[in-house]
C-alpha cells in the first residue's frame, strides 16, 4: 500500500475521531448541527478529490485542522470552549476568543485551497493576480459566512444567540471578517513557497 493511502487512512480517522466526539452530547444540538455542517461537506469534497483530483498533502492536512476547529466549537458552542475560558482568564480577555480562532482559520485554510485550485487550473496569466484574487475571494467568503449567521438568526431564535457567539461584542462581525483577511493574507506569505514544491511534486 502507498504511503498516499496510509495518510488518507490517518485524515480519515482523526476526522472520524473527532466528529464522533463532537457528536456525543453537545452543549446545544442546533447549533452542533450548523457548525459540524462545513466540515461533513468538506469530508465529501475531499473524497471526492481524492479520487478525481487529488489535493497537496498540505491542503489535504489543512482541510482536516479546518474541520477539527468547527467540531470543536460545534461541541462546546464557540462562546464557550473551555481552553479558551483558561486563557481568558490568563491573558484578562472579556469574551471567550475562540470564534476569532475559527474566523482566521477560515480566511488560512481557504487562501491555500484557492491558491491549489487557481494555479493548477491555470486561471491567472500575471504573477500578481493569484494573490489578489485569493485575498479578495477569502474575505468574500467571510461576508458570505457572515450573511448566513444573520440569516439564521432571523430564521431561529433558539439558535441565534449560540452560532452567532457575539457575546456582547458590537463589532463581531466586522472583527470576524478581518481575522479571516489576516489569516487569508499570512496563509499566502508564510506557505506560499512550500506550497509551490508540494505542487511542483504533483506534477511529476
Amino acid at each position: 500500500m502507498t504511503g498516499r493511502f496510509w495518510s488518507a487512512l490517518i485524515w480519515a480517522l482523526v476526522f472520524f475521531a473527532v466528529f464522533i466526539w463532537s457528536a456525543i452530547a453537545p452543549k446545544d444540538r442546533a447549533t452542533w448541527v450548523l457548525e459540524v455542517l462545513p466540515a461533513v461537506i468538506g469530508f465529501a469534497l475531499v473524497a471526492w478529490c481524492f479520487v478525481r483530483f487529488p489535493l497537496t498533502p498540505l491542503v489535504y492536512w489543512l482541510i482536516l485542522a479546518h474541520a477539527i476547529v468547527l467540531m470543536v466549537g460545534g461541541h462546546y458552542t464557540y462562546a464557550e470552549v473551555p481552553l479558551f475560558d483558561w486563557l481568558g482568564d490568563h491573558f484578562g480577555w472579556e469574551r471567550n476568543n475562540y470564534d476569532k480562532l475559527g474566523h482566521f482559520v477560515q480566511g488560512f485554510v481557504p487562501a491555500l485551497v484557492a491558491r491549489e485550485v487557481v494555479i493548477r487550473f491555470q486561471v491567472f496569466a500575471q504573477r500578481g493576480w493569484p494573490s489578489f484574487f485569493i485575498v479578495c475571494f477569502c474575505l468574500a467568503f467571510s461576508a458570505f459566512y457572515e450573511l448566513i449567521e444573520w440569516w439564521v438568526a432571523l430564521a431561529s431564535e433558539q439558535a441565534a444567540e449560540s452560532f452567532l457567539g457575539t457575546q456582547g461584542y458590537v463589532w463581531d462581525t466586522q472583527s470576524d471578517m478581518a481575522w479571516a483577511l489576516s489569516g487569508a493574507i499570512l496563509a499566502l506569505g508564510l506557505l506560499g513557497r512550500y506550497h509551490d514544491r508540494q505542487l511542483a511534486a504533483l506534477d511529476r
